[in-house]
């Protein structure tokens, strides 16, 4: 599998402490091997517009699409508890 981005992503990862980054790009790697790596916990989020969300750290999600064989990313921030 293979990634892409939106703007949206992009300036919502850029605006995290580089720390989050760091865990971020890990989970990435985990993702793109195989999404049902358990700290992942990747799961459909909005069904029927086909987005997903999974974890980052404990407060932190990312969503994405999957369209083929890339997972689109949409948005990165704080999940609210």
């Amino acid at each position: 599998m293979r990634h892409d981005f939106t703007p949206k992503f992009a300036k919502s990862y850029y605006s995290l402490p580089g720390n989050i980054q760091s865990k971020f790009n890990k989970q990435l790697g985990y993702l793109l091997n195989n999404i049902r790596h358990p700290s992942l916990r990747a799961k459909k989020y909005i069904e029927s517009s086909g987005v997903w969300q999974a974890r980052v750290d404990d407060n932190v999600r990312f969503y994405f699409k999957i369209e083929g064989d890339i997972y689109i990313l949409i948005d990165i921030k704080n999940h609210p508890k």
